[in-house]
């Protein structure tokens, strides 16, 4: 009796540590990311804008350090809340969604948990270094590279509010093909990563989840030191690497020539420089819409429809640890591949 008492008591515990996840979840991207987006989807409609670019100083501007801290500055103004939800969310998915479950969802190298770690993206709508907490936080509970990548990668480029003010902004063109495009980076290139993890050590269910068992310490002390090590993990890095990519963005994104604005070295040039730098959620849009009103080319700003939002320097830096070197190299290139891609499609057909 005692036996079925406590495996009852377990099954309740897991079940309110796993609703208390979703309950936390939904609470905060309802305040962080859905109500603001429902406001903004309504502005893009009314004015077709979201707002200004956060290169609008790019324009007139020469680089200086304090240029660079004040992209900083404005950069984390805009990211703070969901930047700290991330790393909520990355340290309570260690402590409070059960191991099985976990392993037998994502834990495979399968297309099914691919697909399931992507769609469970669609609703954190958050940008690439914002979700890349929950990506290392579901490499630690032992998710697959695929499942961890596609979650990681599908919040950015296949965000659905992203889409709509799209939309509205640009065109329903550039919204067919960051969707076409989304789809096959998030579902497509992050199943294909499994199969750069040589040998995979074979991951005994039973016993991680008698090692989880083991564990006694309380629900308190294991989420502080979850949170403790994601924040000396992660914050340092991703600061640093923003305020350096805020000096470099002068010379990442550099003024062209009518003659150079919508050629084949244009867009090379933009695949690259969006695949490094970093911005807030759905940056891109203004971003875009700025740089095609001052005469860029529809080719480069396809490419960068893509590589903008889809990784970045910081994020890459983020999840180094807990991704194998050539699963990220290999992402890395493929976003710049299908950057140029989008950017000779939209140079032959925008």
């Amino acid at each position: 009796m005692s036996t079925l008492a406590e495996e009852q008591s377990s099954k309740k515990r897991t079940f309110w540590f796993a609703f208390l996840f979703v309950l936390v979840a939904v609470i905060g991207l309802t305040y962080v990311k859905w109500w603001p987006y429902y406001h903004k989807a309504i502005l893009s409609f009314q004015t077709n804008s979201i707002g200004d670019s956060i290169l609008q100083d790019q324009i007139s501007g020469t680089f200086t350090w304090s240029a660079a801290v004040d992209y900083t500055v404005t950069y984390f103004q805009s990211v703070w809340k969901a930047a700290i939800l991330g790393i909520l969310l990355g340290s309570l998915v260690q402590v409070l969604l059960p191991t099985g479950w976990l392993l037998k969802v994502l834990g495979k190298t399968s297309f099914g948990s691919t697909a399931a770690a992507g769609l469970a993206s669609i609703p954190g709508m958050m940008c690439t270094c914002c979700a890349a907490p929950v990506a290392v936080g579901l490499r630690k509970k032992n998710a697959s590279v695929g499942a961890s990548l596609a979650f990681w990668i599908g919040n950015p480029t296949i965000n659905p509010a992203t889409l709509i003010f799209m939309t509205f902004v640009l065109s329903w063109k550039f919204t067919v093909l960051r969707l076409i495009v989304g789809l096959v980076l998030t579902f497509g290139i992050s199943y294909f990563a499994n199969r750069f993890v040589k040998n995979p050590t074979p991951v005994s269910m039973d016993k991680l989840i008698e090692d989880a068992e083991v564990d006694k310490r309380s629900f308190l002390n294991r989420w502080l030191t979850s949170l403790g090590s994601m924040v000396l993990y992660v914050v340092p890095a991703y600061v640093l690497s923003v305020l350096i990519l805020g000096a470099a963005r002068f010379w990442l994104f550099p003024q062209l020539s009518d003659s150079m604005s919508n050629s084949l070295i244009a867009i090379l040039i933009f695949a690259v420089a969006g695949m490094l730098f970093v911005i807030p959620t759905a940056a891109e849009i203004p971003i875009i819409q700025t740089l095609m009103a001052m005469g860029l080319g529809a080719g480069p700003a396809a490419a960068l429809l893509i590589t903008l939002p889809s990784i970045s320097l910081p994020s890459l830096l983020m999840v180094a640890k807990s991704f194998p070197r050539k699963v990220l190299v290999f992402v890395s290139i493929s976003v710049v591949v299908l950057g140029i891609i989008s950017g000779l499609i939209g140079k032959l057909i925008f």
